[in-house]
């Protein structure tokens, strides 16, 4: 599986971005995703996970009310719909592949993407 993130940027507090990540390679039938981060000097976190049929989501509680994931079968995309940003969301988000959101959310990932950096300054 190979997973392209995009959607990266600078932006003000309060602003939003949409984070892409294209999935190929195998097919994910059954496979949560998610989205995971990591700021300069910290140990990478969870973020977001979506379950295969994308009835089920997941947030870590610095993230709630404020980002949305979402998947699209048809496209092998996932998103991240990021609002209300803060300084502190600044990291290099990754998106990820798991054979459950359980296992997403405790950090057991299958297969990784490459980060797009997210930078929120004033």
């Amino acid at each position: 599986v190979q997973l392209q993130a995009s959607g990266g940027g600078l932006v003000q507090p309060g602003e939003s971005l949409r984070l892409s990540c294209a999935a190929s390679g195998r097919p994910l039938t059954s496979w949560a995703m998610g989205w995971f981060r990591q700021a300069t000097g910290k140990e990478r976190e969870f973020v977001a996970a979506i379950t295969w049929s994308g009835t089920g989501t997941y947030y870590a509680d610095f993230v709630k009310g404020r980002f949305t994931i979402s998947r699209d079968h048809a496209e092998n995309m996932l998103y991240l719909q990021m609002n209300n940003l803060k300084a502190e969301d600044t990291a290099i988000y990754y998106c990820a592949v798991g054979r459950d959101s359980t296992r997403l959310h405790n950090g057991i990932v299958e297969y990784w993407g490459q980060g797009t950096k997210v930078t929120v300054s004033s």
